[in-house]
């Protein structure tokens, strides 16, 4: 029997245990209340159906309370079972007291049926409920000693595959061990390479620069030389140059020299002429004018030479203040 089957019966015991409590307390009350009544003051009838009530109330608290206890696996002690008794004698002697006292002997033993049967119920249920209890104590116990044993064979299948685990994962980390010594020496050998690579190519480079360097040398040498070369022949350029400037410049200087001394000499010969007979030439005229304002003379004086009216002569001398005198000054000079 299994503990689906024993639940299944306690349930079908606890439905039974219910039904009949709740029959014998109906009947009770219907056969206690007019008994109750008959023996009640006529004012106070209403509260006939008290005393069975509460009666009965206790049997219903003593039936839960033993259901509670059997299903814990506990025991209340003698006072559970002196009220179960004293409740379950207390419901027999008020069904049956009405037909004791009218000595009706079949009265009580059917009066009798209802309460005797609620005691017996009460006790049998507990004792089933208790052997309920003890039965599903031994399955749990059965059950937990399986499952321990489970457990146990699980924690033992566990042990060893952690073993196994443990083992392949040793093997793993020598392989990986080796592994990695051989990576590490593929790795130096590279290493090694590659810092023979770059040395080389580091020495290689050294020569490179070395050989770039006195490349760079030589050139800048040659540049500088260069360099020296053309300011030393830039140098005397400018030297001839300045000396051909300086030539140029005395013969420049002699040449104005010797225009300002032909001018000097033509303007005296011009202004040593003397007073004009007569109205002279106009391009004569004005070299003589032109003339006398190079030597600062007054307006009539170079009227006199010229032979021209003062306003005349004014008008030139005008001509010869404003920025084109110097345009008049060299035509005199080219006549």
């Amino acid at each position: 029997m299994n503990g689906v089957q024993m639940r299944s019966a306690e349930r079908a015991l606890s439905v039974g245990t219910w039904l009949i409590v709740s029959g014998a307390m109906l009947y009770s009350i219907l056969t206690v209340t007019p008994l109750m009544a008959q023996h009640t003051a006529p004012e106070w009838e209403w509260t006939a159906p008290i005393l069975p009530l509460v009666v009965d109330a206790a049997v219903v608290i003593v039936v839960k309370l033993d259901d509670v206890l059997a299903r814990l696996g506990g025991h209340g002690g003698r006072w559970p079972i002196t009220l179960r008794w004293m409740t379950g004698l207390m419901t027999w002697a008020l069904n049956v007291a009405d037909s004791a006292l009218r000595k009706d002997l079949v009265g009580v033993a059917v009066h009798s049926v209802a309460p005797l049967l609620l005691i017996v119920t009460a006790e049998t249920s507990l004792a089933y409920r208790r052997a309920i209890s003890a039965a599903l104590a031994a399955l749990e116990t059965q059950r937990q000693a399986e499952r321990e044993r489970v457990e146990q064979a699980a924690r033992e299948r566990a042990a060893q595959e952690r073993a196994e685990v443990r083992e392949e994962r040793v093997h793993a980390a020598m392989l990986a061990r080796e592994q990695r010594e051989h990576e590490a020496a593929l790795a130096r050998e590279q290493a090694e390479r590659e810092e023979r690579r770059r040395r080389e190519e580091r020495e290689a480079r050294e020569r490179a620069e070395t050989a770039e360097r006195e490349m760079r040398e030589r050139r800048e040498r040659e540049r500088e030389q260069r360099e020296q070369e053309r300011i030393s022949h830039e140098r005397q350029a400018r030297e001839r140059a300045e000396a051909a400037r300086r030539e140029r410049a005395e013969a420049a200087a002699r040449e104005q020299r010797e225009q300002a001394d032909r001018l000097a000499r033509e303007r005296d010969a011009l202004l040593a002429r003397g007073p004009a007979q007569g109205k002279l030439p106009e391009d004569e005229a004005r070299r003589i004018v032109a003339a006398a304002f190079a030597a600062e003379m007054k307006v009539r004086e170079a009227a006199e030479l010229c032979g021209w009216s003062v306003g005349w002569v004014s008008a030139r001398f005008a001509e010869h203040r404003d920025p084109g005198a110097g345009g008049a000054a060299l035509a005199i000079a080219s006549n």
